[in-house]
C-alpha cells in the first residue's frame, strides 16, 4: 500500500493547480502564462534539488546525448499535459477539470502495449467505474454552457490526459535504472522550454506581460505542484514501474485530486459544493478507487530488492 498512499499525498498537492488556476483565470490571468509560469519557476527549485545531490552533470549528459527523445517527450508529458489543463480553466470549473482529468487512469493502463506490457484488463474493471463517474460530471453542466465551450472544458483535459502518463512511462522505461526521480523532472522541465517559450510569444503579442499575482501564484503552483506532486507521483509510479496492475492502481489515486479541489475551492475561492448528478459522479470515481485500492491490497506483497 506504499505507493498507493504516496499517490494519494500526491493528489493532494496536484490538487493546488486546479484550485490556483481558477484563481488566476477569475483575476483576467492568460490561461498560457499559467502553465508556462510553472514550468520557468521549477527550473531554480529543481537545479537547486538535484545540484545538492550532485547530478546535475548526468542529467545534463543524458539531454545531450538524446535530445530528440528529451524534447519530444518532455513537451509531450509537460507541455501538452499542462497547457490542457490550464486552457480548459477558462471554460470549466476546477472540479470539474480534476474530474475529467481522472480518464488517465483509463488512459495510462491502456498505453501499456506500448511498452511491450498486457493491459490489465481486471484492473480497467475499476477504473471504468471510475470514468462513468467522471461522465456524470460532465453531464451535471452540460445544460447549463455552449456546446463549444463544454468541447473546450473536456478535450483539452483529455489529451492531458493520455499525454503525462505517456511521458512519464516513456521516461521510466528508458531513464528507470539510471535517473532519479528529481533527475527525470528536471530534464522534462528543460525539454520542455522551447515550447513554452513559443506559447509565451504568443501570449505576450495577445496581452502583453502577466501580472504580478499571476507571478506570485505559478511560483506556488511551481513548488507544491510542480515540485513536490510530480515528485511523490513520479517517486510512486517507479516503485511498481514493472507492474502493470499496480502501476495502474497508483495512477488511479489521482482520483483524489477532485475531494481536494473541491474543498479547497469551497475554502478558498467560495465555490457551491456541488450536488445532483456532480455529486453522485464524484461519489462514483471515490468508490471506483476506493475498490481499486481494497483489490490491490489482496495483492501478493513484492519482496524488497
Amino acid at each position: 500500500m506504499r505507493p498507493i498512499m504516496i499517490g494519494i499525498l500526491s493528489a493532494l498537492f496536484f490538487a493546488v493547480t486546479f484550485i490556483l488556476n481558477q484563481s488566476m483565470q477569475g483575476s483576467g490571468g492568460h490561461w498560457i502564462y499559467s502553465a508556462a509560469l510553472r514550468f520557468y519557476l521549477m527550473v531554480p527549485f529543481l537545479i537547486v534539488i538535484v545540484g545538492y545531490r550532485r547530478r546535475l552533470g548526468r542529467v545534463w549528459s543524458s539531454l545531450r546525448t538524446a535530445p530528440r527523445f528529451w524534447l519530444t517527450y518532455g513537451t509531450i508529458g509537460f507541455g501538452i499535459f499542462y497547457s490542457g489543463i490550464c486552457l480548459a480553466a477558462d471554460y470549466a470549473p476546477g472540479w470539474l477539470i480534476a474530474g475529467t482529468w481522472q480518464v488517465t487512469i483509463l488512459a495510462g493502463p491502456l498505453l501499456a502495449p506500448l511498452f511491450k506490457q498486457t493491459i490489465p484488463w481486471a484492473s480497467l474493471r475499476y477504473s471504468l467505474l471510475i470514468v462513468a463517474g467522471v461522465l456524470l460530471m460532465q453531464l451535471s453542466v452540460a445544460g447549463e454552457v455552449s456546446v463549444t465551450t463544454l468541447v473546450l472544458g473536456i478535450v483539452p483535459v483529455i489529451l492531458a490526459a493520455v499525454a503525462y502518463p505517456l511521458g512519464n512511462r516513456k521516461m521510466m522505461e528508458r531513464y528507470g535504472d539510471e535517473l532519479g526521480v528529481f533527475d527525470r523532472i528536471l530534464g522534462m522541465t528543460l525539454a520542455s522550454l522551447p515550447f513554452w517559450f513559443v506559447l509565451s510569444g504568443l501570449a505576450y503579442l495577445q496581452v502583453g506581460l502577466p501580472s504580478a499575482s499571476q507571478v506570485g501564484q505559478s511560483g506556488l503552483v511551481a513548488l507544491f505542484s510542480g515540485v513536490i506532486a510530480t515528485s511523490l507521483f513520479f517517486y510512486a509510479t517507479t516503485l511498481v514501474r514493472t507492474e502493470p496492475i499496480r502501476l495502474a492502481a497508483v495512477e488511479a489515486t489521482q482520483s483524489f485530486e477532485i475531494l481536494f479541489t473541491i474543498l479547497g475551492e469551497m475554502v478558498f475561492l467560495h465555490a457551491v459544493f456541488p450536488t445532483g448528478l456532480a455529486l453522485f459522479g464524484m461519489l462514483l470515481v471515490m468508490l471506483g478507487m476506493t475498490i481499486h485500492s481494497l483489490k490491490q491490497a489482496e495483492q501478493k506483497p513484492v519482496p524488497e530488492h
